[in-house]
């Protein structure tokens, strides 16, 4: 074999290495991009999972404030108007007149009675606008008499002269205290809720 022979031997062997070594950077090369390829997938995949969880949550936060600030405008809605209905019920006592005002104040003057029978003085107290019913009415009540005014829509304040009882019959104590049991009832029939 010549020396001819054996570089040439030599040469083809380093190129046949040199394929091989090639061909298999190129596999690895292959196989590096593939698996960034699927790994960039994954992340655009992650990614775009993650935007879409977020614009759903930020979704459901918008709906959620969007429902609290209408119920919460409902809300206020109702209070309005039971405002204004608890206002023309007010009116409406405060311009009571003539035999059916005097009724009801008699009754509440016989409910507050009860308390003084013991009682030999008595004061009462109503609207001054009812001053000359309240004289009228007193007249038939033994050691009863009007002691001054109250800021009412009407109705009457009685209080013993002799003890520390004080019952307070008015027509705004008897709504406010009728206004707090029946408000569901009210606010049902006012806005049908079921």
């Amino acid at each position: 074999m010549s020396l001819d022979n054996v570089v040439e031997d030599i040469r083809e062997e380093a190129n046949a290495r040199a394929e091989e070594i090639k061909e298999s950077g190129e596999e690895r090369a292959a196989e590096i991009r593939s698996e960034a390829e699927a790994e960039a997938e994954a992340l655009i995949e992650e990614r775009e999972a993650a935007v879409e969880r977020q614009l759903e949550r930020e979704r459901e936060q918008a709906l959620s404030s969007a429902k609290l600030e209408a119920k919460q405008a409902r809300l206020g809605a109702r209070r309005d108007v039971l405002e204004r209905v608890r206002s023309q019920v007010e009116s409406e006592l405060a311009g009571l007149e003539g035999d059916r005002r005097e009724e009801l104040t008699r009754t509440l003057l016989d409910a507050a009675a009860v308390e003084f029978e013991d009682e030999d003085e008595v004061h009462v107290y109503g609207r001054a606008d009812d001053s000359d019913l309240l004289e009228t009415i007193l007249a038939d009540y033994d050691g009863y008499e009007l002691a001054g005014e109250r800021d009412c829509l009407g109705g009457v304040v009685v209080e013993g002269a002799n003890s520390r009882v004080r019952v307070n019959n008015t027509f705004d104590s008897v709504l406010e205290s009728l206004w707090e049991d029946n408000l569901k009832e009210v606010s049902t029939r006012l806005f049908d809720d079921q």
